[in-house]
Order: structure tokens, then sequence, then C-alpha cells
């Protein structure tokens, strides 16, 4: 199936709110979060991160380890596989925008839309645009990724109720060399006290880190991370985790919390 990109920008939904409005203080406090913090040490380049998306007071410290490990590789990424859960749109499938770019206040991202027509060939996936419009999960991570790459392009895929199978398929199909990065945004527990909430992310962590499936109560994200597991398997990548954190350790009340983590899966 070939898609039709319509000739138009996704504007940013959530600039003002989630992020900074202003390009300045935008790419300041990415710059920021990305640089802010000792050097993580790795063993080989990384080919998925498993990132939050929430408010950057709250999250932008724990993205930012993760992203400090992709500037590494910035010169030779050349495009982003991004997928994120619906947070306003319950629909089948995973799914994909009409516009052919993606706007932030520090610029804009092209769609890959060779790599769209490619998809659209994959069971469960779809262009909705309904998905993508009030959408924050793909969206936060755009100036975290425009901060810490070159020019790239950018596959934009919600993801909405999708088995691991379904989602593991896409991520094959997209999986492509050393240019290719998968990120998958996802917060960990959500609303419980800080103390239960690291208890909680803590075995999360566990699971990720053994690539053993996990609920949706406990990662938002977990359908798209379900597959990214599914792939990690079938390729022997090496879960690593970076930071697990919540947003009483960052911004938030203890009461009340939302958690975080940052990992990769490198090459063994």
């Amino acid at each position: 199936m070939s898609a039709h990109l319509f000739h138009k920008v996704r504007q940013p939904a959530f600039a003002g709110m989630f992020y900074p409005s202003n390009a300045i203080e935008l790419a300041s406090a990415v710059r920021s979060y990305i640089s802010d913090g000792p050097p993580v040490a790795t063993d080989a380049p990384a080919k998925a991160f498993v990132l939050p998306h929430a408010g950057y007071d709250y999250s932008g410290p724990i993205a930012g380890t993760g992203y400090r490990v992709m500037e590494n590789e910035r010169a030779v990424v050349r495009r982003i596989i991004l997928l994120g859960p619906s947070h306003r749109l319950a629909f089948r499938g995973l799914a994909l925008p009409e516009a052919n770019t993606f706007a932030t206040p520090l610029g804009e991202v092209a769609v890959d839309e060779t790599a769209i027509n490619q998809a659209l060939d994959l069971p469960g996936v779809q262009i909705l645009e309904e998905a993508h419009v009030r959408e924050h999960s793909l969206e936060v991570h755009l100036p975290f990724l425009q901060t810490a790459l070159n020019q790239f392009t950018l596959v934009p895929l919600v993801v909405g109720e999708a088995n691991e199978a379904e989602v593991s398929t896409v991520l094959e199909a997209l999986w492509g060399g050393a240019e290719t990065r998968i990120v998958i945004s996802s917060d960990l527990s959500h609303y419980y006290d800080h103390n239960t909430a690291q208890q909680l992310d803590r075995q999360t962590a566990e699971d990720i880190l053994n690539l053993r499936p996990v609920q949706t109560s406990q990662a938002c994200g977990a359908n798209a991370l379900n597959g990214l597991l599914h792939s990690a398997r079938a390729h022997s990548l090496r879960p690593r985790m970076l930071d697990l954190r919540n947003s009483g350790d960052t911004a938030g009340d203890r009461s009340r919390v939302v958690g975080y983590g940052a990992f990769t899966f490198e090459r063994r």
C-alpha cells in the first residue's frame, strides 16, 4: 500500500505545557538535561532506547540520560523509529500520521515516507491522524532528538491495542542498520506513593532487564515496549538500565508519583 501523506506540518500541541515554547529556552533546557550528568559507559552502540514522556521538569533528567548515549552516535544515526502509547484515543493497531513533517519550537523534522510505505504493508498499521493530533508521547521526544542528533528522518507510530508480535513485525521491517535507532516512549508506574512506586518500578526494571513482557499497569507504553522486548530477544540485544527515578525525585509531590526509567538495548 502506498501512503498518501499530505504536504502538511504536524504542529506542536504541548509546547508551553510539557516543555518550553520559546526556542532559546527550550534549547537550553534540553541541552542541560543531556549534558548535566555523569558520562554513561556503554559496551556497544545502543540499537534501541526506552525513555519517558512526561513534562520536562519531571522526566527531563531521566530522558536526558538516554539521549546522552544517543548523542555519541550522532555521526551515524539518520533515522528514528519512535513509538509511543495513545493517551486520548482508543483504537486497534498502530497509527501513522497524515503529516509529512513534525514541528517543534526548534524546527521541523521530516517523516520518512519510504518507511511509512513499508509499514503500511504490515498487519495492524494504518494512517490515523486523530491519534497524533493531541498525543504527547511522541512530541516530547522531538526536541531531545533534534538536540542529540544531526539531520534525521522520523517514523512516528502511536500504538493502540496491539500485541507484541504486531509491534515486533513493524520493528523488524524497519530495523535497518547503524543509521536506524528505535525509541520506545513509556512512563512506568502511575500515581502511587513514592515508596510503593520505587518497589513497582524496580520490579518492572527487572522484567525489562530480563527481556520479560511487562503489563500495562506497570508501564503505559507496555504494548510498544513488549514488541521491542520480543525483537530484542530475537536479536540477542543486551538491555542496560541507565536511570530509574520518579516524579517525587525530580519535581513533584511524593504522595502521588509517576515512575520513569531510561534503558538502552545494545548489540552484544
